[in-house]
């Protein structure tokens, strides 16, 4: 049924993987995961494939060219325009220029890629081949030998999720009758139905004495809705399900922290089977599906969840005993990509290991009616606990849809029954209502940001609290780990647009974790359809089905999960820690592997010319794996392997059994070839001792080298021919610009226009040789991460795509040298520590689900795009974030909630294969004041940060730098137009954007954007890799960093961690008129401490913290605070170990002086003062007015 789809070819003969037939020819239908086939079913027969692949000009998108983010005139980062799917319309343009980061057109939203970030010319190994567009996901479909995708006509709206609601929530039960008259038309509903008010988001609890002074409370300003039904005829089938296992008494939990309990009062809004609204010749039956129970009582909390989110029907049943036999062997690994629909049976390279959906087939001529035994048993629901004696509170015994609505048991026994009657009318109106109506929350206070200067807040900011429930926010998952820009999401792009705010994601998906609950089992419970791993969000319709949040398909419940582990109980599957924690990791079967899991290798490609020599890196680099060599993540087969070059490449043979390593010379450097390949990675515990050798005579191996050039290139052709069997890391040590062979690069840096306000050039690579290795070495699971060293230029541009495109990172040292640069030395001892013993996950895989009518929009960090929401990273890193732009496709007015759900399937460095899940669960608001009331400032702001990058490398520095300005004047026009009686002589803005501004001004100011201040290129390509591929609490100091001072702590304010007494200074505005020359100053900037020290400073607090009698015998190049016995010393000490130990990577001190040159760094960052190229901030808010008054 299609077209046969390559294989990917390990080298040792994996991924080979027989065909598997035995599923139905449904399963293998080339419908797109997320939609049925409806009436376009005849297209995806074998033979409509040729026809459509004939002319593929139509499925081929072209570069955007300067075009990426919107239109250049405009300067907008994000489109206002309504979201467009469509495909590129541009001629094809040939190959496309070199690239540095995966970028799509947000205006044509992922019809196209960036010019500056596509594929260019062919490799050894494929590479993205050509962009295909599908109009169905309006994302690049990329296509290659390496990782082979199809692309799909697009679908009718109708036939992809069956009916489509228009109203604003589902009626209830009753609400329409057999001949369609509304509600307030029909008899009085019976006493026996009844239903309890719903307690969650965006509902008000008012205490009433009667059904119907509840009713006259409310009905005065709420309306029901009616619902328009879809015209097609839609049933949804038989859904299979997952192979029912049976219960283990024995499963090894590694035991989470589970919050306890809490009942909540919970309502379900159904609706009973209504005919068309529209006529239907009595020949054609039109059968329309109702949309299932609603019910959240699966969840920890019962929280009242997509109450009325179904506009998709859920199938009443999600499994026959029929499919259950076909599908044995169809478990979640062999499933084709949820969005790119694989066109064959085989496995589609690791696509398929995180796993797609299985594709339905419904047919919309031959819509079967649903079988008389399931209508019957929907009229013969029982009341709650009927026929289940040991179900608990959280359930409820009905079959849905069923026009009899039982009883509700999840409520406070307190609560009073209503009649059916009143229930229709709230249910179908309780999404208008919000709690801000009734009282304006703090977020939306207004703020005169000309007027009110001291807007910094006394501490640090925190994440703001999505407006949901208590119990649905102790559910979610940590901001620090996945955080969205909006907290309340607009119901429509045309809202979204209105706001003038970008909607994203920042996900921090690997970060170290104290407490992390790890699930083994033999099941990994799973949506049948979208594929989505059952979370807290999921709603239980009874104790055998699950409902999918996501797509909102029924699922069974596997008869293994209804045993609970931790509490030794049955029948019980909601207390199961996969439903109380938001973010868990399972240790994965075999089925999410395509060949045995890869040993840890690690592969050190190191400099060893003049100019490296004379830095002294390989001391600090040498010694420092000595001293963790023991410490290397790994396990028994953790293998090592050493390459040195200059202008030959150099390799050593470690074999077990050599009395002292040997070197190896290879000098043909145009064809580099591997002298004894299987002796130069060794076995790190078998040759320990011939290791140790070679790194304790390594620095003195090349002291007295005369050669000055690099090749590079060469030594990176013979890396990734020694890691392509296995896959790994390979650690680049740089010092200069490469000479030699293949990859050399010639100084593209005018040193004269370091300072110019004008074009900033040669942001972009200069050869696309790096980016190509890079996709040849992600290819083969194998990253590359980049330390640069250098006191000169090295084209950073072109080197960091060695990293980009391999999931790699970037570590850069500007003006390093070990003996006259001690902070930079030290910063290197510091990072390596870090880098060589933090944990390391291989061969992974990152796929990023949402609620039905949100779309991925555009991927930002290291990685490669394999499909339309999965990312291949062959190494994965606890410090590496990533950034998501996300659109709204459909209309979120049928949901109160929306969830998004990253799964990163990995490999870790025992050889096991897991997989770490984050589920994260915001609500949907329909006006402009609640978007704004949910903005999150500080993500807003790291979004754009990775979208101005984007820009200045595709179009120029200036138009990104508009396109900041404009974020801000749009998006406080926009708020300004919503409210009353504001004078235009007034800048205001709401609560939660009050710091966007000084934000942005913050970040104009950073090396990666300001202009007028003299730059050196390297800096500012490393600045933006940085806003690439930081985490956003670590990309937040680096734009804005906090000001403290230290000179007067005091343990009044103080906060007690780990039996230590740490001061809480207040933060301080980023202005020199805050500093004094009687004091110390402390500014944290993320990877480095500035300590200043003013001139009058107090000689008792130099002699105690210092360690020295007075300001003039303080040293230039101090990096360390001594041991004093004093108590202004302990309270130095400890509030810095404070701040140092809320990260990774342990900052360096630096203490400054008048007359330190790095006074200038300092005072760079005091980003509120005036420069001679750029605004203060109290400027940049007159510019900003006059730009709204204009």
């Amino acid at each position: 049924s299609g077209p046969m789809q390559s294989q990917m070819q390990f080298p040792s003969g994996y991924g080979s993987h027989l065909p598997n037939y035995s599923a139905p020819s449904g399963h293998y239908s080339q419908v797109p995961n997320k939609a049925a086939a409806s009436h376009l079913d005849n297209q995806y027969r074998a033979s409509y494939y040729p026809g459509y692949y004939s002319a593929p000009a139509q499925n081929v998108m072209t570069s955007v060219g300067s075009n990426v983010l919107n239109a250049q005139e405009s300067h907008q980062l994000y489109n206002n325009a309504p979201h467009s799917g469509g495909s590129s319309d541009r001629p094809v343009q040939g190959a496309v220029s070199s690239a540095s980061y995966l970028h799509v057109s947000a205006q044509q939203s992922y019809s196209a890629f960036d010019n500056h970030y596509s594929t260019s010319v062919s490799s050894s190994v494929a590479s993205q081949g050509f962009p295909l567009s599908s109009d169905h996901y309006a994302m690049p479909v990329v296509s290659g030998a390496m990782y082979p995708n199809m692309s799909y006509p697009p679908v009718a709206a109708g036939g992809v999720y069956g009916q489509t609601f228009t109203s604003q929530s589902l009626p209830a039960v009753g609400q329409f009758k057999e001949t369609n008259a509304f509600s307030s038309q029909s008899p009085s509903v019976p006493h026996s139905l009844q239903q309890h008010l719903p307690v969650g988001y965006n509902t008000t609890l008012a205490t009433v004495s009667s059904a119907q002074s509840v009713q006259d409370n409310l009905s005065r300003n709420l309306t029901g809705s009616v619902a328009k039904v879809n015209n097609q005829i839609n049933t949804g089938g038989i859904d299979s399900s997952q192979p029912v296992h049976s219960v283990s008494q024995n499963v090894p939990f590694t035991k989470p922290r589970v919050g306890t309990s809490a009942s909540s009062a919970v309502m379900s809004s159904v609706r009973s089977p209504a005919p068309s609204l529209s006529s239907k010749p009595p020949s054609s039956p039109s059968v329309t599906q109702s949309p299932e129970l609603a019910l959240q009582e699966g969840m920890q909390y019962g929280g009242y969840v997509n109450n009325q989110a179904s506009s998709a029907p859920a199938p009443l049943s999600s499994s026959s005993d029929d499919e259950e036999e076909d599908e044995e062997d169809e478990e979640a690994a062999l499933d084709s990509s949820s969005t790119t629909s694989s066109a064959s049976p085989v496995l589609n390279n690791y696509d398929a290991l995180e796993g797609g959906g299985y594709p339905e087939t419904r047919s919309v001529t031959n819509s079967p009616v649903p079988s008389p035994s399931v209508l019957q048993t929907s009229k013969a629901s029982k009341p709650f606990g009927y026929g289940y004696p040991a179900l608990q509170p959280g359930y409820q015994n009905a079959t849905p849809p069923t026009p009899v609505q039982p009883s509700n048991p999840g409520h406070h026994p307190g609560f009073q029954h209503y009649p059916q009657a009143c229930v229709n009318q709230l249910s179908s109106s309780l999404g208008g209502l919000s709690l801000q109506h009734s009282q304006q929350p703090e977020s939306l206070r207004p703020v005169n940001l000309t007027h009110d200067r001291n807007i910094l807040p006394v501490s640090t900011v925190p994440a703001p609290v999505p407006n949901l429930n208590s119990d649905l926010r102790k559910l979610n998952c940590s901001p620090d780990s996945f955080r969205c820009t909006l907290t309340n999401i607009p119901q429509t792009q045309a809202l979204l647009n209105k706001a003038k705010l970008p909607l994203g994601l920042l996900l921090h998906p690997f970060r170290d974790l104290t407490q992390l609950p790890v699930i083994t089992s033999s099941t990994i419970v799973r949506c049948r359809s979208c594929r989505t791993y059952i979370n807290p969000f999921v709603s239980f319709i009874d104790q055998r089905r699950w409902k999918c949040n996501l797509c909102y398909r029924v699922n069974d419940v596997p008869e293994e999960f209804m045993y609970n582990p931790l509490t030794r109980s049955y029948g019980e599957p909601h207390k199961r820690p996969e439903v109380q924690n938001s973010t868990v990791e399972f240790i994965a079967s075999s089925d999410y592997m395509l060949r045995p899991p890869q040993p840890a290798v690690y592969l050190f490609v190191l400099d060893v010319s003049h100019n490296a020599v004379e830095a002294g890196y390989l001391t600090i680099l040498c010694q420092s794996l000595l001293e963790n060599l023991d410490k290397l993540p790994g396990d028994s087969r953790t293998r090592i392997g050493f390459i040195t070059f200059d202008s030959t490449v150099q390799f050593y043979n470690l074999q077990e059994g050599l009395s002292q390593p040997q070197m190896l010379i290879v000098s043909d450097i145009d064809d580099v070839f591997l002298p004894t390949p299987d002796s130069l990675l060794v076995n790190l515990h078998e040759s320990k001792e011939l290791i140790k050798d070679l790194l304790n005579a390594l620095p003195n191996m090349f002291t007295n080298t005369r050669e000055t050039h690099s090749a590079l290139g060469p030594a990176l052709q013979a890396a990734f021919k020694l890691m392509s069997p296995t896959g790994g890391r390979i650690s680049v040590f740089q010092t200069q610009l490469p000479s030699l062979g293949a990859g050399l690069l010639h100084s593209r840096e005018d040193p004269n226009q370091r300072s110019s306000t004008k074009v900033v050039q040669h942001l972009g690579p200069a050869t696309d040789f790096y980016k190509k290795l890079a996709l040849d070495c992600s290819g083969q699971q194998t990253a590359v991460d980049l330390f640069l060293l250098s006191s000169q230029y090295s084209d950073l541009a072109s080197l960091a795509c060695m990293s980009k495109y391999s999931a790699g990172c970037i570590y850069y040292y500007p003006s390093f040298h070990r003996s006259h640069n001690p902070t930079q030395a030290e910063k290197l001892q510091k990072d390596l520590k870090r880098y060589l013993t933090r944990k390391i996950g291989f061969e992974a895989v990152m796929r990023i689900r949402c609620t039905k009518g949100l779309s991925i929009h555009t991927f930002h960090g290291n990685f490669f795009v394999r499909s339309t929401d999965l990312l291949s990273l062959a190494n994965v890193n606890p410090d590496a974030g990533f950034a998501v732009q996300m659109s709204i496709e459909e209309s979120l007015t049928d949901t109160s909630l929306v969830c998004f759900q990253t799964a990163l399937l990995y490999t870790s460095s025992k050889g096991e294969r897991r997989i770490r899940v984050h589920t994260l669960c915001l609500p949907v608001v329909s006006s402009l004041s609640d978007v704004y009331a949910g903005a999150d400032v500080q993500a807003v702001v790291c979004l754009l940060a990775n979208m101005a990058v984007d820009r200045s490398v595709s179009s120029s520095l200036a138009d990104a730098r508009d396109a900041l300005v404009n974020a801000v004047v749009d998006s406080l026009t926009a708020y300004m137009s919503t409210a009353s009686n504001l004078q235009q002589s007034m800048l205001i803005a709401p609560n939660s954007l009050k710091l966007f501004p000084l934000y942005i001004l913050a970040l104009l100011k950073q090396k990666a954007f300001r202009t007028g201040t003299s730059t050196r290129l390297d800096d500012r390509v490393y600045a933006m890799c940085q806003m690439k591929s930081q985490p956003l609490v670590h990309l937040m100091k680096m734009i804005h960093p906090n000001l403290y001072r230290i000179d007067k702590l005091t343990d009044e304010s103080t906060i007690h961690v780990n039996d230590r007494v740490v001061p809480q200074p207040p933060l301080q505005k980023l202005s020199a008129e805050k500093l004094t020359r009687e004091g110390a100053f402390l500014m944290d900037c993320g990877s480095i401490f500035y300590l200043w020290i003013g001139k009058n400073c107090d000689n008792n607090f130099i002699k105690d913290v210092l360690g020295y009698p007075n300001y003039a015998s303080v040293p230039q190049k101090m990096t360390q605070l001594p041991e004093v016995d004093a108590p202004s010393s302990e309270r130095t000490r400890s509030f810095i170990s404070w701040l140092r130990d809320s990260r990774p990577l342990s900052p360096v001190l630096q203490v400054i002086k008048d007359e330190n040159p790095a006074k200038t760094d300092f005072f760079q960052h005091l980003i509120e003062d005036r420069t001679e190229a750029a605004f203060s901030y109290y400027e940049f808010l007159l510019n900003i007015q006059q730009q709204i008054c204009k």
